[in-house]
């Protein structure tokens, strides 16, 4: 069994003995092994060459780590919550996203920015912003957001293999859950969704830690009856068009689960990619299930109100879907 930080850990010490271009920077992922953990024993093994402690200064490590993968270095930026990164947004977005672009095709990014994003329990409104929708509309980018053990280890594995800049939003609260092993070697397809349980009546989508939320309403809705599909949607950008669809062709009827706001997010762009694809298919309208519309309460009785639930979810499917 493996947890997920492990699976990271595991990742990235595979890739580093894989290839001697690779390096991980950042705050505190020395020899204290970062604050996640993540990190943990990499420093003693690989020494402070290619485990970089930095100063508090996310401009300033980014950059650094941007201008090393110009030069065919290979760097794993670890942000101590993507929050953090927000310092640093130019760097991932101008100097980054864009460079192939504009050079040409004669410089590639080779570059993985990773850490913590989203809801934490009792983090406020600073700590706990959704990433997926600002970095996935951005065109020259890589994003994912893993939620079990194996999209972790397979993801960071590609990822870090992969000669475009790659962002990869992991949550916080998914880190201690434990899975089986991933096998040696394993690598996933960045930009492919999974299908983590497979059914007929309707579509629950998910990404991250609101595949958490589809899985628990699953449960509940087939012991009402009702096969539920999970798909954990994993690739924010490219997104994994063919999967969603096919699904709702399957099902058509779709509920997407996201833990961001509801404006101009991931469960918009999904339901904007289903209705412009398969419209007359669909037996009802998809339906999004969001974050509330607010910055994140520090109070613990608000802030389990502005997150949905798989309650939430079981009461939008008995709302809305009649069995065919």
């Amino acid at each position: 069994m493996i947890a997920v930080r492990d699976a990271l850990n595991q990742a990235i010490d595979e890739e580093m003995q894989r290839e001697e271009c690779v390096f991980v920077i950042g705050e505190e992922v020395g020899a204290s092994g970062g604050c996640h953990g993540v990190t943990e024993g990499l420093y003693c093994k690989y020494g402070r060459w290619r485990v970089l402690d930095t100063p508090i200064s996310e401009m300033g490590f980014t950059g650094l780590a941007v201008g090393a993968s110009y030069l065919g270095l290979r760097p794993i930026v670890e942000f101590m919550t993507w929050n953090f990164a927000l310092q640093s947004i130019d760097h991932i977005i101008n100097s980054c996203a864009k460079t192939l672009y504009m050079s040409g095709g004669m410089i590639s990014c080779p570059i993985v920015f990773r850490g913590p994003n989203g809801f934490n329990p009792g983090y406020g409104a600073q700590h706990t912003q959704d990433f997926c929708g600002y970095y996935g509309a951005v065109p020259g980018l890589k994003v994912v957001a893993p939620y079990t053990a194996k999209d972790h280890k397979g993801l960071m594995k590609a990822a870090i293999r992969d000669n475009n800049p790659v962002v990869f939003l992991e949550n916080e609260t998914l880190y201690d859950d434990v899975y089986e092993d991933v096998a040696d070697g394993y690598v996933q397809a960045l930009d492919r969704a999974v299908v983590e349980v497979t059914g007929t009546d309707i579509t629950l989508i998910g990404v991250s830690i609101s595949v958490k939320v589809c899985l628990e309403a699953e449960k509940l809705l087939r012991a009402k009856g009702i096969s539920g599909e999970v798909i954990n949607l994993v690739s924010v950008r490219p997104i994994d068009k063919q999967a969603i669809v096919a699904s709702a062709m399957k099902t058509r009827n779709v509920f997407v689960v996201d833990y961001a706001w509801p404006s101009f997010s991931i469960a918009s762009e999904v339901s904007a990619i289903i209705h412009e694809s398969c419209f007359h298919s669909l037996h009802t309208p998809v339906q999004r299930i969001s974050g509330k519309d607010i910055p994140t309460p520090y109070s613990e009785n608000l802030e389990k109100m502005s997150f949905p639930t798989h309650l939430d979810v079981v009461e939008a499917v008995m709302r809305t879907y009649k069995k065919q």
